[in-house]
């Protein structure tokens, strides 16, 4: 008899034994289960240890970590009809992991491609400009759009970031002409500033001159010794009008000038 009990008892403990190891799921912090109880959502379990009925319910695990998709590049024609590639990082989580399941049939795959339209509808109503100079507008405005749009579906758009520009070399040709012009553009406007202020300065000094006849002689002097540094030259100046001796006297210093 307890040869005959311990055959019956051994295969009713295992299948016991194998269906409560069925029935225990554990799950980690960052994790949680949609429950299925006969093809009906019955809930969201998690995390730690939990008890589901094997056969009757189906487990779907979620991780609510934040996911980085990689956007690949898209070409993109902007309004002032530039084509450019451009392509993108997006950052998400699920906040709802019930949604999440129940509201898109694989919302992974369905964030990645909603990412790569909005990026190409945003950017195709900029002109090239705006792109290259209002990146952190554009990243801000492509995350509200993904949010807004992947709300129903229990996902939290958490950052938007585009990670590159690409642009023909024909248009990298033109931009670096149209610096180029701009940077010499920059530099006349500085020297004609310069020159004016210049003139400006000339125009009080030749003033202050007028009304002293004096200063302008002792300017005069000054500037001559000035010249006179230079052993090379010879300066020859007409205050008065020159007479016979002081032509001949002039010459002579000419030719010992010469000589030397």
């Amino acid at each position: 008899m307890s040869i005959f009990a311990s055959q019956i008892y051994l295969p009713v403990l295992l299948v016991l034994i194998l269906i409560l190891s069925q029935s225990i799921k554990m799950v980690n912090e960052y994790e949680r289960v949609v429950i299925f109880r006969l093809g009906r959502l019955s809930g969201v379990k998690g995390p730690g240890i939990f008890l589901i009925i094997p056969i009757v319910d189906k487990a779907i695990k979620i991780d609510l970590r934040v996911v980085a998709i990689d956007v690949p590049k898209q070409a993109v024609i902007t309004r002032d009809n530039v084509t450019v590639e451009v392509d993108a990082v997006v950052y998400y989580k699920v906040i709802e992991p019930g949604a999440a399941i129940t509201q898109v049939e694989n919302y992974m795959f369905a964030t990645s491609t909603l990412s790569q339209t909005t990026l190409r509808d945003v950017m195709g109503q900029m002109e090239l400009d705006e792109l290259l100079s209002e990146r952190e507008n554009i990243n801000k405005q492509i995350q509200e759009l993904l949010d807004k749009y992947t709300d129903p579906w229990g996902i939290k758009v958490t950052g938007v970031t585009i990670r590159d520009v690409s642009l023909p070399d024909t248009m990298k040709r033109a931009i670096a002409k149209q610096a180029e012009a701009e940077r010499e553009k920059r530099a006349r406007i500085i020297l004609a500033e310069g020159e004016s202020l210049a003139a400006q300065k000339m125009k009080e000094a030749a003033t202050l001159y007028e009304g002293v006849p004096a200063a302008i002689k002792l300017r005069e002097l000054q500037t001559l010794a000035e010249i006179a540094r230079e052993k090379n030259l010879i300066v020859v100046t007409q205050s008065q009008p020159l007479e016979t001796g002081n032509i001949a006297a002039l010459s002579t210093a000419i030719a010992e000038r010469k000589e030397r």
